[in-house]
């Protein structure tokens, strides 16, 4: 019962993070061509992770108390029809209005999925189970801009949205035939209300860590082309280090992952993040196309290296404060990074130079772990 629900959620993940990932890339042209300028991009960008933002605590408290599988079902099936959507939108008003709703569907699945996982996942085997699933999330983001290029330049915008529609739309039936509705409900009176678990120690040092490794990833996303342009490093290059990253990420997490489950996972957060942020500090110092491979490398490395734990943490933490609560409210705090990190750095860029961004987004992460460090040191070993 475990594979089959592990197998089943991991194929439709990896359908729906593929449908995401082949627009990410084209939305701001896509917004530009109908009129979008600096402030509407930024706001129809962070209006599909405030709106995340929004919903996440809710849904996740709600599937502890009615179940998941509906969640994941109806979220899938919202991808598929919000994605012609986006082909009837004529303004940059209509675009934002879709982008938001988008959104809302979006905090239906990965958290709830990740739930639902942690919740069925064999003992001792948490930070493996969760290093393989993370792999469905980072393989469908990665190659989903190859495929969205490649489909625009062929068919044109429609296509893209189309191929996410249909993505969508099989993930929705595999889903809804195939995922077994497992009803390990809580009794409303068994959750932990929000205030109490966010006394937790080991919560509060985690949700600092989702943030700050969240902003250091935006950095990457969002200002990483415009310093490889600078250097004069072309286009398909630029999607070659992102390949990179994305290569070394999926291809460690289950090997992390295994390595956390028998030694201390605190310990491999504390790495992940110091490999990642000695990443960003580096950047600015590099001028070649070859160093920017060998810092993607470090990137996607220290990704692996952290991320299976902080996962299995959560899932540990999870079986008695609510598995769905808590993973939609860390998931909560990796979303507000991603809404203040474009904000923040472009305000950064603006007054000095992109240079300083990845050393304030390097420092950041760094300081992540450092308050993570402080609130867990005390702690005893988790697994």
């Amino acid at each position: 019962m475990h594979k089959k629900i592990f197998n089943t959620l991991f194929v439709a993940v990896f359908a729906s993070m593929l449908g995401i990932g082949i627009i990410t890339p084209l939305m701001p042209i896509y917004a530009e061509s109908l009129g979008a300028g600096g402030l509407w991009l930024g706001v129809i960008f962070s209006g599909f992770a405030l709106s995340r933002l929004i919903l996440l605590p809710i849904i996740g408290r709600i599937s502890d108390l009615k179940g998941r599988k509906k969640f994941i079902v109806w979220g899938l099936l919202g991808y598929a029809v919000i994605s012609l959507f986006y082909l009837l939108a004529d303004s940059i008003y209509s675009l934002a209005v879709v982008r938001i709703i988008h959104g809302f569907t979006s905090a239906m699945i990965v958290p709830v999925a990740m739930a639902y996982v942690g919740e069925t996942r064999k003992e001792g085997k948490e930070a493996a189970s969760m290093g393989t699933f993370n792999i469905a999330l980072f393989l469908g983001m990665g190659m989903g801009p190859i495929l969205g290029g490649l489909l625009k330049d062929v068919f044109g915008f429609d296509a893209a949205f189309y191929a996410m529609a249909l993505l969508s739309l099989a993930a929705f039936f595999i889903t809804l035939f195939l995922l077994p509705d497992i009803k390990n409900l809580r009794k409303k009176e068994d959750i932990i209300p929000f205030r109490t678990i966010f006394k937790n120690n080991i919560v509060k040092g985690l949700f600092f860590t989702r943030i700050s490794m969240a902003m250091g990833r935006a950095s990457l996303m969002v200002f990483l082309p415009l310093f490889a342009s600078n250097i004069n490093i072309t286009a398909s290059k630029i999607g070659i280090l992102f390949a990179v990253d994305t290569f070394f990420n999926i291809s460690l997490q289950r090997v992390f992952g295994r390595l956390a489950d028998r030694y201390n996972k605190f310990s491999f957060i504390m790495i992940g993040i110091l490999i990642g942020g000695t990443g960003l500090l580096l950047i600015p110092f590099v001028d070649s196309f070859r160093e920017l491979i060998f810092i993607s490398a470090l990137m996607g490395i220290g990704t692996a290296v952290a991320i299976p734990s902080v996962t299995a943490i959560t899932v540990l933490l999870g079986k008695n404060m609510g598995m769905g609560t808590l993973m939609s409210s860390l998931d909560t705090a990796m979303t507000a990074g991603f809404v203040v990190s474009p904000l923040l750095l472009g305000a950064i860029m603006d007054a000095s130079s992109i240079r300083y961004v990845f050393c304030t987004a390097g420092l950041i992460e760094f300081l992540g772990g450092t308050v993570f460090y402080f609130y867990t040191r005390r702690q005893a070993k988790i697994g």
